[in-house]
């Protein structure tokens, strides 16, 4: 069975600069694709980034691209999300996924995460 536990959310001023990270138990990284979404109160969860199983393909959101940053050690089975220039738009919980399959932009993941909260303060 697959465990995903994110840590690392915080407060952070706008244009400020976080990193959350997403530990993976139960199986090996490399065996999943694996995307962060996001989810601000009262709006849907949105795509944020995500790299395939061999991480050779990543894709990223529109509203993310050139500040965020995926990445992953899979020695330590732990997937990253570098957070740059952090606006107030960016604050909400993000949340980790794996999926088995290959990598999409959609809520379509196997495994999530409990989600960690991301404050951005103007």
């Amino acid at each position: 069975q697959v465990q995903l536990v994110e840590s690392g959310g915080g407060l952070v001023q706008a244009g400020g600069s976080l990193s959350v990270s997403c530990a993976l138990s139960g199986r090996t990284l490399s065996g999943y694709a694996m995307a962060w979404f996001r989810q601000a109160p009262g709006k849907e969860r949105e795509f944020v980034a995500a790299f395939s199983r061999s991480g050779g393909i990543t894709h990223y959101a529109d509203s993310v691209k050139g500040r965020f940053t995926i990445s992953r050690d899979n020695a330590k089975n732990t997937v990253y999300l570098q957070m740059t220039s952090l606006k107030p738009e960016d604050a909400a919980i993000y949340y980790c996924a794996a999926r088995s399959g290959i990598v999409v932009r959609t809520t379509d993941y196997d495994y999530w995460g409990q989600g960690t909260q991301v404050t951005v303060s103007s």
